[in-house]
């Protein structure tokens, strides 16, 4: 039996004789199971109706996004830095485009994953480019295929490469990580975020949930721990989990004016 892959959430099951009956992500209030069922496919079966589109976002930073959309339809960033590549997020689908692409940017020297929803098929990116995967430790009981190339990581900063740093905030998942990317916006800086800080529909706002699809709110007291946690990294431009939502001036303003106005709803203070 081939690998097997949630269609709702992009998840990578084990090898075994029969799909998996039920998908453990899918499962938390986190995400869902669909009205239908849970539906699985296969990496082959994924690559022949499925491609990944690129699109540079600023310089030495690109973004990889699967076509239609599949899973959550997050997308992945590929961050170029003088060490080496460093993929933030993960997608399911790695088709041949795709390897010939990051092979000749210069492969991938690491892999960093903001959450559990984003795991997806990240153990075949690792082994495909020879690169580990770094992702919090907090988070390590929702990996479902264990693989050496994992290395969770503990406390709550880690420098990956110089200018090149993991937070984590928690919030939407006790280990939620961002990439703070010193250099990124021209030296002014930049945030890759993923939906642990999820860039709104108006690009000018940020907002934080503990379930996206289920609408369930956090508690003032994680969403003011997580604007501290930020508050002293300097950064311009944040770039979220899906094409197009990206904050590209005064983002850190940007989440604290977001923060202040989540917490003054939360407290009761409407017009």
């Amino acid at each position: 039996m081939p690998l097997q892959i949630c269609s709702t959430c992009g998840t990578s099951y084990p090898d075994a004789p029969a799909a998996p009956s039920r998908c453990l992500i899918c499962e938390d209030e986190r995400q869902f199971v669909p009205r239908g069922g849970q539906a699985w496919t296969t990496p082959e079966k994924l690559a022949s109706g499925h491609v990944n589109a690129w699109r540079l976002l600023e310089t030495d930073l690109f973004e990889i996004h699967t076509h239609p959309q599949f899973g959550i339809g997050q997308r992945a960033l590929l961050l170029r830095t003088s060490e080496g590549n460093i993929l933030w997020d993960c997608i399911a689908l790695l088709d041949a485009a795709t390897e010939a692409l990051i092979r000749g940017l210069g492969g991938l020297r690491m892999i960093a994953i903001s959450h559990p929803h984003y795991y997806t098929c990240m153990q075949d990116w690792a082994r495909t480019f020879d690169c580990p995967v770094h992702l919090h430790a907090a988070d390590a009981d929702w990996i479902v295929r264990s693989d050496p190339m994992i290395r969770p990581w503990d406390g709550e900063i880690l420098e990956i490469a110089h200018g090149v740093t993991l937070l984590r905030l928690g919030g939407h998942f006790p280990g939620g990580t961002v990439l703070h990317w010193a250099d990124g916006a021209d030296g002014r800086g930049a945030i890759l975020s993923g939906d642990v800080v999820q860039v709104a529909a108006d690009v000018s706002r940020v907002s934080f949930l503990w379930s996206y699809p289920n609408m369930m709110p956090l508690s003032a007291a994680t969403v003011r721990r997580i604007a501290d946690t930020l508050a002293p990294w300097r950064f311009e431009r944040i770039y979220g989990a899906f094409p197009g939502r990206q904050v590209m001036a005064n983002g850190a303003h940007a989440v604290e004016r977001s923060v202040t106005r989540y917490i003054g709803l939360l407290e009761g203070n409407q017009p």
